[in-house]
């Protein structure tokens, strides 16, 4: 029989720390419930730091560097969840190592970077992955195949209103980094990035662009010290494009929340309509429901996704932001076993902030 180490993926992970935080929160969870993956090592911001996460949460070996996390022999994934103006050296130390890394989106900051990052691991042959989670989520996924097998006909249009949860009048503790555009982390890159990745998957590639953008909250507070902020990035993004079938689309999204609708997603066609609803537009990990009709119908019902769309591992951690990240490093082990690229890569990802730079040129240029 083999030994662990020799059947299961080790994984490091950078950023984990015993403070809440994402890997906690959904990495951690997804892989305590995985057959095949065993999690070896992690690094924090310090030793000390990264010893206190090890004991609370029974990691074999902490690190209080990245670039010794990426040289440990037991470590074969480096996982990278730390915030996004840290990855592109964390990410460039994984791979002179030789080792396989995935990667939160966005994976670089800015596209240059992420362009740069995915040029390094193709030219080492390196598997890589990133955090596009929305394409795991089951709902997500079943919308694909309801389009892929004609529910709504020939597609005409589709048009989504959403709310960023973030970016409105207040901001989480440590979230002030979000408010500066420098640091690649803002409504454009995260919610409607994600969930732009997730329409695409659905819908097919956005070939034409215009857009507006708008800083309209000026001054943010800190909700516990009271401090008053002035952001540099857009709480308000308006894109109107063109899908590669022809389709009209169209996205909003707002900074903060809604009293009305904070997830609204309507796909139209020749022969049918199909409507995402929501409480966040995080595509990536809040809970959608899904209504429908077709043909002679006249009025929408609601679509159950199959349970053969969940992975039953996962099923204490549904409806929680562990289960679409547990569902990507499913699909991780199967793209490894099959050859199969189900989870977008590095070169994806470079693609996908390409797309949202232009979105950001064409804003400016409005």
């Amino acid at each position: 029989m083999s030994s662990p180490r020799q059947s299961s993926i080790g994984v490091g992970i950078v950023g984990l720390s015993a403070r809440r935080g994402w890997a906690s929160l959904a990495h951690l969870p997804a892989l305590q419930r995985l057959q095949g993956f065993e999690l070896r090592a992690l690094s924090a911001s310090s030793a000390e730091s990264a010893r206190q996460a090890a004991a609370k949460y029974g990691v074999a070996q902490s690190f209080g560097t990245a670039d010794e996390l990426a040289a440990a022999e037991e470590v074969d994934l480096v996982v990278v969840t730390v915030k996004v103006p840290n990855h592109r050296e964390i990410i460039q130390s994984a791979l002179a190592a030789g080792k396989m890394v995935l990667s939160e989106w966005p994976l670089g900051n800015g596209p240059a970077e992420a362009e740069e990052l995915a040029a390094t691991a193709a030219g080492r042959g390196l598997h890589t992955f990133t955090g596009l989670q929305a394409r795991s989520a089951p709902t997500v996924r079943y919308l694909r195949d309801l389009v892929a097998d004609g529910y709504v006909g020939e597609v005409i249009s589709t048009s989504l209103v959403a709310s960023g949860g973030g970016w409105g009048t207040e901001f989480p503790a440590g979230g002030a980094y979000l408010l500066d555009r420098a640091n690649g982390a803002t409504m454009l890159t995260i919610p409607f990035g994600h969930t732009t990745d997730g329409l695409t998957m659905v819908l097919g590639d956005i070939e034409q662009v215009t857009a507006v953008t708008a800083t309209r909250h000026r001054e943010v507070k800190d909700p516990q010290s009271g401090r008053v902020y002035r952001p540099n990035v857009a709480d308000q993004v308006v894109f109107g494009g063109v899908l590669s079938s022809g389709a009209v689309a169209s996205v909003h999204y707002r900074g903060g929340v809604s009293r009305g609708t904070n997830f609204h997603w309507e796909i139209n066609g020749t022969d049918g309509d199909l409507v995402i609803t929501g409480d966040t537009g995080h595509l990536q990990m809040g809970e959608f429901s899904i209504d429908g009709a077709h043909g002679s119908a006249a009025e929408l019902s609601r679509l159950t996704v199959p349970e053969r769309y969940f992975d039953p591992a996962l099923h204490d951690v549904r409806g929680t932001p562990a289960y679409n990240v547990g569902a990507a490093y499913a699909q991780i082990q199967r793209d490894l076993a099959d050859g199969t690229s189900e989870v977008p890569d590095f070169a994806h990802a470079a693609r996908h902030q390409r797309l949202l730079d232009r979105i950001e040129r064409a804003a400016e240029h409005a």
